[in-house]
């Protein structure tokens, strides 16, 4: 399952940008100014989520 972000608590810091292994997978939204997830990239290896600050991603599977 990809990872998933949850909108109203990113604060588009990036942090899971650089963090993410896998090219163009994580992409900053400039209009919105949060982080979007390619889900058809996403591998689901987690470290977007063990990087944000704020708790503003999770693996899909993970939540209820």
């Amino acid at each position: 399952m990809p990872a998933i972000v949850i909108e109203e608590k990113c604060i588009g810091c990036k942090q899971c940008i650089f963090a993410c292994p896998e090219a163009n997978t994580i992409i900053f939204n400039l209009e919105k100014k949060i982080v979007e997830i390619n889900v058809e990239r996403c591998k689901s290896c987690g470290l977007c989520v063990e990087v944000c600050p704020v708790d503003a991603l999770a693996i899909a599977q993970l939540v209820n």
